[in-house]
């Protein structure tokens, strides 16, 4: 019988005020949950797909009613900047509205038995069916929109879905679990475990549990895969990223620069797997790039995330500012000039601006989870790319340039899930593919993609049907 732990407290991170408290979940509580979740799962396998839909466009009508709310929540919790939570709970009730349509398109297939010699009379078909109860392993850094992609995906292929919201800022999600009981989810199908990291680390050691999908760092990745693999589940991974964005001398500097100001510098306070994490630039235009960047880095405030105007916030936790802090004085000490920014002050980190960072830097091989912005030369765009690609992940990379021949070109040769011509890699759309090979973790997360990852094919066959 395991013992009940002391509540947790949730902190604003910029003012170390009490935001609220959190039970951390005893290993008793989460052997329940994946009990009740194996329940719900039979009943949400129960529901239509039209049923399914109706649910998550319920769901996302109640997130929609309470959006400036969960906004502000967010932000207090979390750090970023109170329009980049607006945008992000806008994102999420698009994702739970595009997962509803996608469950009424979980097709199969009709395969002609014609093919193979002697089974001319059969017919065989695919049907999908749900794979069994999800746990949604959510992160710190957008928990509200990964957190829909995770669980309006499970939902709408019939699963049930286990959620372990991150234990820095679990708030919002707290309150859309609420609004997702008070839908009419079925009791067991959508449940929150709250705490620390054993809860994710039992759920993927779960035999009852059949997928773990995880958003969170490459060791975050490999320790919840090991476990999985005792019992051969379903492991959906989207891990870190060091994304390179390549300047070629033909590039509009300007439009270039303003891409790691609003993409980097400023968006989820420098904390996004996407973000531009290396900047290579080439030698005709290195200069005037790093203008422009220092010129754009210099505009934006650092602040209070509640307060109107404010850039960037702060980071989830004092420590992880001490770490930035760390980084940026490794690639000093790397032989890199520290030309703006840096300063940390509790939390809070100053967007920084590193030039002459040499390439070969061991620590710009490592993904800096900060407003760091680190920019090295290049000579030759081939050059960029292979030192785009010697990094370990895969996760995206940007190309600057007014030629389109050479912007294919490099995109074909960079070793990523995607490539963003003439623009940031902060991007994510939900209705595309996103991932990327190698430390990345190797999966594809989107409208278009997840809900079908959570199933499983099963093929039926009728002998004889045109006999």
């Amino acid at each position: 019988m395991s013992t009940r732990i002391a509540p947790l407290s949730v902190h604003n991170p910029g003012t170390g005020e009490v935001l609220g408290e959190i039970e951390d979940s005893t290993s008793d509580q989460i052997t329940a949950a994946v009990a009740a979740a194996q329940r719900g799962q039979r009943a949400m396998a129960a529901l239509p797909a039209h049923e399914r839909a109706q649910l998550l466009l319920r769901i996302a009508d109640l997130i929609e009613a309470e959006a400036g709310d969960l906004a502000r929540l967010l932000a207090a919790e979390n750090g970023k900047p109170v329009f980049q939570t607006v945008e992000e709970v806008k994102a999420a009730i698009r994702i739970f509205r595009g997962f509803a349509g996608e469950a009424t398109r979980l097709f199969g297939r009709q395969i002609p038995l014609g093919a193979v010699p002697g089974l001319e009379r059969h017919l065989a078909v695919t049907v999908r069916e749900p794979l069994g109860p999800v746990a949604a392993l959510v992160p710190f850094n957008y928990p509200v929109e990964l957190y829909a992609h995770k669980a309006a995906a499970a939902l709408a292929a019939g699963n049930a879905v286990l959620v372990h919201p991150p234990v820095r800022c679990p708030l919002a999600l707290i309150r859309i679990g609420e609004l997702v009981a008070r839908a009419g989810a079925p009791d067991g199908a959508h449940q929150l475990l709250t705490g620390g990291v054993h809860i994710s680390q039992a759920l993927a050691s779960s035999p009852d549990v059949a997928a773990v999908s995880l958003t969170g760092s490459t060791v975050a990745g490999r320790e919840i895969a090991r476990r999985a693999a005792d019992t051969l589940k379903k492991v959906h991974l989207e891990l870190g990223g060091n994304d390179a964005l390549i300047v070629c001398d033909d590039a509009d500097v300007e439009q270039a620069a303003q891409a790691v100001v609003l993409g980097r510098l400023a968006r989820g306070n420098g904390q996004i797997c996407c973000a531009v994490k290396r900047v290579y630039v080439q030698d005709g235009v290195h200069d005037a790039f790093v203008d422009a960047l220092l010129d754009g880095a210099a505009k934006l405030t650092v602040g209070d995330q509640l307060a109107d105007g404010t850039d960037v916030g702060p980071l989830i936790s004092e420590q992880a500012a001490e770490r930035v802090e760390a980084a940026v004085a490794a690639l000093v000490s790397d032989g890199a000039r520290q030309a703006a920014g840096g300063a940390r002050r509790g939390a809070f980190s100053s967007p920084a601006v590193l030039v002459d960072v040499p390439n070969d830097s061991p620590a710009l091989a490592e993904e800096i989870f900060g407003p760091v912005a680190p920019v090295a030369r290049f000579s030759d765009p081939l050059d960029a790319v292979r030192m785009a690609n010697e990094s370990p992940y895969g996760l995206q990379a940007a190309v600057f340039t007014r030629d389109i021949g050479r912007a294919f070109s490099l995109a074909n040769r960079l070793d990523v899930g995607g490539v963003i011509i003439n623009g940031s890699t902060a991007l994510r759309a939900e209705n595309l593919p996103f991932g990327g090979p190698r430390d990345t973790g190797g999966s594809a997360e989107g409208l278009h993609d997840t809900a079908l990852e959570f199933t499983r094919q099963k093929t039926i066959v009728v002998m004889e049907a045109f006999g």
